[in-house]
């Protein structure tokens, strides 16, 4: 189990923009991770997401999923890298997130060539899934 401290040695993002809060497995062989997000009103895009209705912009649930799948790739990496998206396949949505939720992210690598990494993920509100994407992201030198 990785706690935001140790999250934030394996990957760059930093407040507001950190979206993972624990790691709760992480399993380099199978090359799977479990992670969560506690998601509060205090969130700075709730302000304008929407007033009186807020509920978690979609684009920063597939950013979270993907800083989860980056935990578990930027792992023991040499030098200074950095995970970039090269495509968002298949994203879904299929319900809202919103203050109060946990998001629990479920992610897995299905592909690593050099240093192109395929990998689907999931997130799930209450074990209701939430979203599910498809990404494709290179991990460059800084």
């Amino acid at each position: 189990m990785l706690d935001v401290l140790e999250i934030m040695k394996r990957i760059p993002h930093r407040y507001p923009f950190l979206l993972v809060d624990k790691v709760l497995e992480m399993d380099k062989e199978t090359k799977t991770a479990r992670g969560i997000k506690n998601v509060t009103i205090n969130e700075e895009f709730f302000q304008g997401h929407f007033p009186g209705h807020p509920i978690m912009p979609g684009v920063l649930i597939i950013e979270s999923m993907a800083q989860c799948l980056g935990v578990l790739v930027m792992d023991g990496l040499e030098g200074e890298k950095l995970p970039y998206f090269a495509a968002i396949e298949s994203a879904k949505f299929k319900r809202p997130v919103r203050p109060g939720d946990r998001l629990e992210y479920e992610v897995s690598v299905e592909k690593q060539k050099l240093n192109i990494v395929k990998a689907h993920g999931t997130a799930k509100v209450d074990g209701e899934l939430a979203c599910e994407a498809t990404f494709t992201f290179c991990i460059a030198d800084k």
